[in-house]
């Protein structure tokens, strides 16, 4: 959900494409669907803070950062099809994913043990980052989509396909839709279907990967020169009857997360200042749909560390900077997940200066989430009108997934459990102010494309569990004279 709030923020604001008049080979007139070729420049800057870190079980650090940037390019084929790819990445480093490997700065090995490797006084903490492997990643995605429109610009037909990549998985994606226009273009209805095609490269909580490949003996490999703590600060004896070990040491044997999504939208021009768009979507979800680097403790389970005792009693604080509880189990969920989400928008033009922008939408799922999502913008034109800015606000609540709980609260009888708090109850405020620029004569020129729009948008995130952030976001359309 952390990374879809800023893509989405990105993303609103990019901007339709221009319709002009131009003649095609059999030199009849025709209104073109792009008159020239349209590059947009999108880059965004986001950072995030809170105490809820999934990583490591529902406490600890969630710092991140990611930085977006963006190119998509529209190119007219003819007078009727146009070709749009985008490529992007998103370069964020991460507190919490950093912490799958908590006792990487201190010289152990994430899992792939060293046999003369000595890790005595190994320590780490859930509230300080390491310098593990899983810190900093980038995500990369590269998408094509081709549509053509009839020639009188009532039927729309669209198909796309994409590839996008990170640190632990890959995605593969493709679909299509079809847009009909009624009523003089005053009434509009689609379809469009998708699906994606992910595979899961996992990475696992140190202590569970290695615990596995020492052959489940924790007098071998990454384990054989570390101190084990019990809950009193003591160190166990590896040999004796009451040792530390995983809960459950299956982990991934379904890599495939696989999404298929149907989309269903209506828009209708009320009159000449307002218009109003209903849309519902069904999406259905399988695989292995929980994720493995988050690690869930038990309450019915004793309690093992690594690290210093005497920070123990501050384990749930940012006071403790160098014990580490070790995992229970990873997060486990139902191999499938259905998805209704249904919305509505309605835009109203009050006059030359001020409209309003609504949107309302209600979504549920088969684990227990329901909620409820509002957002208003208000667009105030400036001087001559080639400046304008929009405040924003948006508000949203949800109830909690009938598997989350928080740290050490979940119990092992239960067949599914998480303490990632994206899953829990919740509510949140966005504030956001906007400022664009349009210049229909694109008088700014860089090389042989001139400045048609440029946007910048500022937001703030406040979340009721303590998680903050804020985005800039900023975009550029460029038209090729």
């Amino acid at each position: 959900m952390k990374k879809a709030l800023y893509f989405i923020t990105l993303l609103s604001v990019v901007f339709t494409y221009a319709q002009t008049e131009s003649t095609d080979s059999s030199n009849t007139y025709k209104k073109r669907v792009l008159e020239s070729t349209e590059v947009d420049y999108l880059m965004s800057y986001y950072e995030q803070d809170g105490t809820h870190a999934s990583v490591t079980g529902g406490i600890g650090n969630e710092r991140l950062t990611d930085i977006t940037p963006t190119f998509i390019v529209a190119i007219p084929l003819n007078a009727d099809n146009v070709l749009t790819v985008d490529a992007g990445i998103s370069a964020y480093t991460s507190a919490s994913s950093s912490n799958l490997d908590p006792f990487d700065s201190s010289g152990a090995s994430g899992g792939e043990y060293e046999d003369d490797k000595k890790a005595t006084g190994v320590t780490g903490t859930p509230w300080v980052a390491s310098s593990g492997a899983s810190a900093q990643d980038v995500w990369g995605t590269v998408n094509a989509s081709f549509s053509h429109s009839s020639d009188d610009r009532n039927t729309i037909w669209t198909a796309n396909v994409g590839f996008a990549a990170e640190y632990d998985y890959v995605s593969a994606g493709f679909g299509g839709g079809f847009t009909k226009l009624f009523n003089e273009k005053n009434t509009e209805v689609g379809v469009k279907g998708q699906v994606y095609l992910d595979t899961w490269s996992p990475k696992y909580p140190t202590e569970l990967d290695s615990y596995n490949e020492a052959g489940q003996n924790l007098n071998n490999g990454f384990f054989s020169n570390i101190d084990i703590l019990d809950q009193s600060g003591t160190i166990i004896d590896k040999n004796g009857p009451i040792v530390w070990s995983p809960f459950n040491t299956t982990l991934i044997q379904d890599k495939a997360r696989n999404t298929y999504s149907l989309s269903f939208s209506f828009s209708q021009i009320l009159n000449k200042n307002a218009q109003i768009s209903l849309f519902f979507d069904v999406v259905q979800q399988e695989g292995w749909l929980a994720n493995p680097m988050q690690r869930v403790y038990f309450a019915d389970r004793a309690n093992y560390y690594v690290g210093n005792a005497g920070s123990i009693s501050n384990y749930t604080t940012p006071a403790n900077t160098d014990v580490f509880q070790l995992a229970d189990d990873i997060e486990r969920l139902p191999s499938s997940r259905f998805k209704i989400p249904i919305g509505a928008r309605f835009n109203y033009y009050i006059n030359e200066t001020f409209s309003i922008r609504t949107y309302y939408r209600y979504y549920m799922d088969n684990w227990g989430v329901n909620s409820h999502t509002a957002n208003i913008e208000l667009p105030i034109k400036l001087g001559l009108g080639k400046f304008t800015i929009y405040p924003n606000y948006r508000f949203y609540n949800q109830t909690a997934a009938d598997y989350f709980a928080p740290y050490e609260t979940h119990v092992s009888t239960s067949e599914f459990y998480t303490s990632d708090y994206d899953l829990s109850e919740f509510n949140s405020h966005q504030y956001g102010l906007g400022l664009k620029y349009y210049d229909a004569f694109n008088k700014f020129k860089i090389f042989k494309f001139g400045l048609k729009t440029f946007d910048v948008k500022y937001s703030v995130y406040n979340r009721s569990d303590g998680l903050n952030a804020s985005i800039i976001s900023t975009a550029f359309k460029f038209v090729l004279d």
